[in-house]
């Protein structure tokens, strides 16, 4: 079992819940600080923090993965030969990812759905599809980590990667100076401007250039976050 699933930092949670829901994807998930949104494939997390919080930095979004039985993934991803060590954080048991760049990632326990299948809720959007960005100076290096945790390859070139995930979403990796998560990004698999109308009717500015739907990034105003929130047409 594997899924996309980073998590976003964010000072503006009601904002961001609008925005989401109005892209399609339903919450599954709504504690004091933490969300669960699912989208038609893949999973979002949000994580409420204090306004102009540094660690984690206002208006970031952090690579994760979901994944079944943690032992096992563990166990699977080192035969692969990437580092992979199940962990106790903060909010439980997990499996912390270490790559040969030095950039590490959470893979943390799926919960099932409810008729007993790792299967996302379907409300959401089926179209729309989360994407989850690791940037790195070794494309080709974390591309072969990617596929050690079980991801699928799907796109290659000297400068990105990308790998679909069995249980939903894309996984990313693009070039850049650091190894560091990238920004939050989504796809959808049909034409954008019912997407842009959904928005449009939600109150939330967007526009349509060049086949790229730009949405209005709630987290502008912290200094970190782009401009715009980013949705591809596939």
């Amino acid at each position: 079992m594997l899924r996309a699933r980073p998590i976003h930092f964010t000072s503006r949670p009601e904002p961001w819940a609008e925005l989401l829901e109005a892209l399609g994807l339903v919450v599954t998930k709504a504690d004091k600080d933490w969300w669960e949104f699912d989208a038609g494939s893949g999973r979002l997390a949000l994580h409420r923090v204090a306004h102009e919080s540094t660690q984690p930095e206002d208006g970031t979004t952090v690579f994760g993965v979901e994944v079944g039985v943690l032992d096992e993934f563990a166990r699977r991803t080192r035969d692969d030969g990437t580092i992979a060590d199940v962990t106790e954080a903060a909010h439980g048991e997990t499996v912390q990812v270490t790559a040969r760049d030095g950039f590490t990632f959470l893979a943390d326990p799926a919960q099932r759905a409810a008729d007993g299948t790792w299967a996302t809720s379907d409300e959401a959007d089926p179209a729309l599809t989360v994407v989850a960005t690791w940037v790195s100076p070794d494309v080709v290096g974390s591309a072969q980590e990617l596929r050690n945790i079980g991801a699928r390859p799907r796109t290659a070139t000297d400068e990105s990667a990308s790998f679909t995930t069995k249980n939903g979403g894309v996984l990313r990796v693009v070039h850049g100076a650091e190894p560091e998560s990238g920004d939050l990004a989504f796809e959808y698999d049909g034409g954008l401007e019912p997407l842009l109308d959904r928005l449009h009717g939600a109150g939330i500015d967007s526009r349509i250039e060049d086949d790229v739907l730009y949405v209005a990034n709630p987290d502008a105003a912290a200094g970190s976050a782009p401009a715009s929130i980013v949705v591809t047409g596939t």
